[in-house]
Parts: C-alpha cells; structure tokens; sequence
C-alpha cells in the first residue's frame, strides 16, 4: 500500500534521501507522490506533490532546481499514495497540511472516525481542500495548538492528543514548521524507525561521510537500507520522537519503552535490477538462491531429519492467508494432511465467521510481508479463542512475526515485484519442511526419507526448468486469448489457482484456476476453441490419470491444451504444446510447475506491454482490511 519515508540529520541532502527511498517504495503500489520539508525558523512546512508516478514528482522538483526554487529544509519526510479515500490527483496526495502550512502529515492506513472528526473541524472554521481521510490529522493538530496550555518549542503534546483521537488503522509522520523533529506513530500498520550513527551513504548510493545522528522513519526498510542497517521495529501504540541528536520510543501512556536494535542483514543491491528489465523476472530467477536460502540448516539429508527454529506437533491445524500466501496455505494444508494431521486453509478476510479452532489446533498465518491487515486480524481473533499461533513470513520484526506464538520465516531475501514470485516458492518450501518436521516426530519415517533428497534437489531442479523453459515461445502463442484455465489435483491444485492469478496480475487477462475434476461442474460451458488449458500432471499415480481424464474432456471440444508435466504419465499424447519440469515427487512436482506457469504470465504481460512490477490498482502489501 502507501509509502513513507522521512528523515532528519541528512543535511542538504535531505530532499535527494526522501526520493531516493520513493524509488525504493514504490513497488507496494501507488499513483501519487509528494515531498514536505522544513527547517530551522522556517513558519510553514514546504510541500511539492503530484499524481501519477515518481517520475512526474522527479521532473516538477528537477525544473524547481533549475529556477532555484526546490524546496529546502533539513527535516523532511516523503509519500506515496494507493486511493482509498478520494481519486488520485495533486489535492488528494500527501502530504496534507493545516488550513495555517504549520504541520503537515503523511499517513498509511484508513481513519475510520475521519468523518465525524472533518465535521467537527469543519463547524470550528477549518477549511479542508482534499477527500481524503489524512488531511483531518493536520488539523486535529492545529486545533490543538490553540489550546491555552500549548508550547510552540514542544508540539509533541498536541500531537500525542491528535493521535489518540484517532479511530482505525495508522502509520503517521507529522513534521511541524521549524521544529527540526519528526513525530511518528503506529496502530496495526508498519512503522520502522532506522538509526545510524554510523550512517553510511549518500541518496546517490555511493559512500560518503559518516553522519552521526541521522535518523529515519518508514513503512519498510528498502526506504533508508542504503544508508543504514540498524533498524527498530515499532509496536502498536508506540510514539516516537526522531531529531539530529537521536531518537525517543513511548508508549500511550508517555513512558520510555525499551526496545532493541536490529541488524538487517541483506545488501541494498539486493533491491536492485542486476540488468533483468522487470523486478518480475529477476526475483522467478532469483528462486534457487531463495530456496537454498530457504533450506540452508534445515535439511540433513545424511541423518534423515528435519531441523526447524519451532517445535510443533499439533492435533489439528487452520492456515489463515490472503491471495497468493493463501494458495501457499491451501497447499501447506494439504501436505499436513499427508502427515496426518487435519488442516484446513481459509481466507483471512472470513476467519471470523469459520468455525472456531479448538483448543488443540494451530492457527498458521502465512503472510509474506507480516503485516497483511486481514491475516493479522484473523491471527488476532484465533489468539482470542486461545488457539496458539505461527507466522509463515518473510520478514525478520515484522507485525505477524512479534505478535504470533511462534515464526517460521522463509529467507527469501526482498522481493520488489508486486506480483509474488520468489516468496510463493519460498513459502510452498519452508511449509513443506514444516509439514515434515511433524510427520518426523509422528515417526512417519518413511515420509521424511522419502522427501528430504527432493527437497535437496529442489533448488536444482528450479535452475533446470529457468535454463530450459519454453515458456515465451507458448506465450507468444496464446497472447491475447479472451481466457485462460488453469488444472491441477492434489497439491496442483493451488498451483493452478496460483497460475491463474499471476496471469490475472500482470497481464490484465482472465484467468480462472480450477481443481480438475471441477472442470465438468459447470466451468466447461466457457472451453472454446480460443481457451488454453493449462492442466499440471505428474507422477504416474490415480491422480495424474483423472487429470488426464479431464484433459481429455476440453480437447474434444477443440480447447488448445498445454501440459506442465515430467512426463511419467504420457498426458502429452493429448496435449498440443507441454511444459516440461524434471522428474519430482508431487509436493516438489508442484514447486517446479509453478516456475513455469511464473514463465508463462511474464511473457504474455511482457509481449502486450504491460507494467510488470506495478500493476494497476495492486499493492505489495495490503495493510488496510
């Protein structure tokens, strides 16, 4: 969702650092952006903002350098706007100020008192020029500052009071004119404060100087990572207070609060390109280093076992997920099922009308940003109902990863594409290795065995299907079709789902994924002629044989079929073009034809010109329910 970053300490490079960590946010989606800085003995916040992409924010500063007009200051703070509240536009964007230019705001989440907070101002004479539900905040603030007890030289007080009046869901930053501080604070959305007294960089990306005391404030840590690695992660209901000197963590009721700084431990060139033209492409790449990162200390081949950071053996077990990360959990329960366990995966956005999890079930929670709002509720309500929780994320402090009983991370390492690649397989993975640890101590031992050399392959096996896919040729050939289905049984099944989706994403194209033998019941009144069927088979089993079965049923009404396939169960006989992956057993079967059905959306959206990294209306993260 929406983006932030601010700073204080970097000086005349203070506007250069906040776009810098702009380009370094917007893969989570937005189509505004602006600017506000201020400085010493400064009476108004300066602010510069536009619709549309960075680039159109970068060319109004860049013609603002020209004239020697940009603005200047040594306490700024940045944004990046998704709509919720209001269309895109200039007035809608943030930052938003006061009816005075005193404060400004840059806010992420939704204010859901908004309305009768606006009406109440409005009755008082506060003027409001956008729709959204953050412009409220500046003036909160500026009618605090009226009060008789007010201190211009502290404005923290009115802006603790501002803040508490807040209903709803909120990361927000407030810069105050003249004040060289910022204020932060966060309610069940990301805030992150960096810290770097050794600080490391300049926003051009190469060294320079150590700054002592700059300091950062953002929704995520690719927004400062290049020139700092230190990094605390705030809680909900905390309050911090970052200048030149350093940085103040409170809590609502005002007291200090202990809290630990961390080491991030990627490169910031992680986040870069490395020559691929989409984020897309080169995070499917990137995913036999993922996975080995994944896999790293957990496999021991040689002694047959599993080796986990948690130890669980639950009775029962409820994934809760949301998009992509709930196709993982669909497969992730089915794979528990095969260790004997009962699972089941629901939609996070329904969890609260499911049945209840009983005392001796495990709620699993698989996010890959751990800050997901409708999976951090649902992990909520089932903490409510005493049921012990797990996080399945990729991010070290995230919001799931403190809050949850227990985490198991996914080491996929950042992955800037909107559309989840490397972390979907990260995710299929670290489960797979879950499922097995438990099937270990149920003494399933034949399970495990059976498993641990796939897995050990795994990261080989993906590098064979990216260095020999066919995938651009077929989708040059199907391009442009008015629809796409995608088959699958068993643990394909959300590979289906999930090829369906990354196709919807990036290319704008229907898609539908559907459970084989669900074909008939109904979806196969759409197969036309004009309807590629990608249908997953592998192994030899009863399984690949009813796929087939269902193959068989959209080629004799003239449907173009495509098998993702190892070839043991021969369905390319009935196929016009295959896939092929190497020979696997289904629960890594499943990861491979994944990779390629990745291949396949990629080159259709790359051939019809779409923006593969940013698709419309999509964010990286949704922190709002």
């Amino acid at each position: 969702m929406c983006g932030i970053i601010a700073c204080v300490g970097r000086g005349d490079d203070t506007l250069d650092t906040l776009v810098h960590g702009l380009s370094k946010l917007d893969y989570r989606g937005y189509d505004s952006a602006g600017v506000a800085l201020t400085g010493s003995g400064d009476d108004t916040v300066e602010v510069v903002k536009r619709q549309g992409q960075l680039d159109a924010l970068r060319r109004v500063l860049e013609t603002a350098r020209a004239d020697g007009a940009e603005p200047r200051g040594t306490v700024g703070m940045a944004h990046t706007r998704w709509s919720t509240h209001g269309a895109p536009s200039d007035a809608n964007a943030h930052p938003h100020t006061d009816c005075t230019g005193r404060v400004a705001v840059v806010h992420n989440g939704i204010i859901e008192n908004y309305q009768a907070l606006r009406d109440e101002l409005a009755a008082n004479g506060h003027e409001f020029r956008s729709e959204t539900d953050t412009e409220v905040i500046p003036h909160l603030i500026e009618e605090l500052f009226d009060g008789p007890e007010y201190d211009p030289a502290d404005p923290e007080p009115a802006i603790r009071e501002a803040v508490a009046r807040l209903e709803g869901s909120f990361a927000v930053v407030v810069s105050v004119a003249g004040v060289e501080t910022l204020f932060g604070a966060r309610q069940d959305n990301p805030l992150v404060l960096g810290t770097s007294p050794r600080d490391a960089g300049s926003a051009g990306g190469e060294r320079s100087e150590p700054r002592a005391g700059a300091t950062y404030l953002a929704s995520d840590v690719p927004a400062f990572r290049a020139f700092t690695d230190r990094v605390v992660y705030l809680e909900n209901g905390e309050f911090a207070r970052i200048d030149a000197e350093g940085w103040t963590v409170t809590g609502t009721d005002g007291e200090v609060v202990q809290t630990s700084v961390e080491t991030v431990d990627w490169d910031p060139e992680d986040t870069g390109k490395s020559g691929y033209d989409h984020f897309m492409l080169k995070e499917i790449h990137e995913q036999p280093r993922a996975l080995r990162q994944c896999l790293q200390g957990r496999v021991d081949e040689m002694g047959g076992r599993v080796t986990l950071d948690v130890d669980v053996d639950p009775e029962r077990v409820q994934f809760v997920a949301c998009g992509t990360s709930y196709h993982a959990a669909l497969y992730g329960a089915e794979l528990f099922r095969q260790a004997g366990v009962p699972a089941q995966a629901f939609l996070a956005s329904e969890y609260a009308t499911s049945p209840p999890p009983v005392d001796d079930a495990l709620v699993i929670g698989v996010t890959q940003s751990g800050e997901t709002a409708d999976t951090l509720s649902a992990l909520r309500e089932a903490r409510s109902r005493g049921a012990r929780t797990l996080a399945c994320t990729n991010t070290v402090g995230s919001t799931a990863a403190r809050e949850c009983d227990d985490v198991l991370y996914i080491r996929s390492g950042p992955e800037i594409g909107v559309a989840a690649t490397k972390t979907f397989a990260a995710q299929q993975t670290a489960l797979n290795a879950l499922a097995l640890s438990v099937a270990q101590e149920r003494r399933r031992a034949g399970d495990v065995r059976d498993s641990l050399s796939a897995l050990r392959e795994l990261p080989g096996d993906v590098q064979a299907v990216l260095d020999e896919s066919n995938a651009e040729a077929l989708a040059e050939e199907f391009v442009g079709a008015p629809s796409y289905f995608f088959i699958g049984r068993g643990v394909h099944f959300p590979v289906a789902l999930e090829g369906a989706l990354k196709l919807k994403e990036i290319s704008y194209g229907h898609a539908e994924g559907f459970a084989s033998g669900e074909l008939k019941h109904g979806p196969l009144a759409l197969v036309t002629d004009e309807t590629p069927v990608f249908a997953v088979v592998t192994g030899d089993g009863p399984l690949a044989t009813k796929t087939i079965g269902n193959v068989k049923e959209v080629e004799s009404r003239d449907a173009p079929v495509v098998a993702v396939t190892d070839g043991r169960s021969k369905v390319e006989r009935y196929a016009d073009h295959v896939l092929e992956i190497p020979e696997a057993p289904p629960r890594t079967a499943a990861v491979l034809a994944n990779v390629q059905l990745q291949l396949v959306a990629y080159h259709v959206a790359d051939r019809l010109g779409r923006p593969i990294d940013k698709p419309r209306n999509l964010a990286k993260s949704v922190t709002v329910e």
